[in-house]
C-alpha cells in the first residue's frame, strides 16, 4: 500500500459540519481494511481534535497520512494558542463558552482523549499564532 494523504478544511463555529472529516477518515480506513481498534482510536482522537478546532481555534486544516505502519493526523490552526498545555491536558478543564457547553460540547475531555487514544501526541502552540497537534496511531 502506498502512503495516502488526505486534507480537510475545518470551519470555525460550524457545529453542523463538525465531525465530517473524522467520519470520512473512518470510512476510508474501513475500506482499506485497517483493523477496528486502530480505526476506533483514530476516529475518537481526530473527532476530539476537530471539535476543538471548531470551538477554540478559528478552524484550520487537518492533514492525515496513512501508511501500512501508522496513521498520522496533523491538526493545524490559527487560533489563540494554548496558554497552559499542562492545564489544558487535565480532564475536565475547559475554556469553552457557555453557549458551546449548552450544545453539549466543551466538557474538557478533548486533549485528554486525544492523548489517550493515540500512540504518540505532540502539541506545538504559540500564543496569538496558533497550535499544531500531531497525533500518531500505529497500525
Amino acid at each position: 500500500m502506498e502512503a495516502i494523504c488526505l486534507t480537510y478544511d475545518i470551519s470555525p463555529d460550524d457545529f453542523t459540519r463538525a465531525g465530517e472529516a473524522s467520519s470520512d477518515v473512518k470510512k476510508k480506513l474501513k475500506q482499506m481494511g485497517v483493523g477496528p481498534e486502530a480505526i476506533r482510536k483514530v476516529a475518537i482522537a481526530m473527532y476530539e481534535g476537530e471539535i476543538n478546532m471548531v470551538i477554540h481555534a478559528n478552524g484550520g486544516e487537518i492533514r492525515v497520512e496513512i501508511t501500512p505502519e501508522k496513521i498520522v493526523m496533523i491538526l493545524d490552526d490559527v487560533g489563540p494558542g494554548i496558554p497552559d498545555v499542562d492545564l489544558a491536558m487535565q480532564a475536565g478543564y475547559s475554556t469553552a463558552p457557555d453557549e458551546v457547553r449548552s450544545l453539549g460540547f466543551g466538557a474538557g475531555m478533548g486533549l485528554p482523549n486525544m492523548k489517550k487514544y493515540t500512540d504518540e501526541m505532540e502539541v506545538e502552540t504559540h500564543l496569538g499564532v496558533g497550535t499544531k497537534i500531531t497525533m500518531v496511531v500505529n497500525i
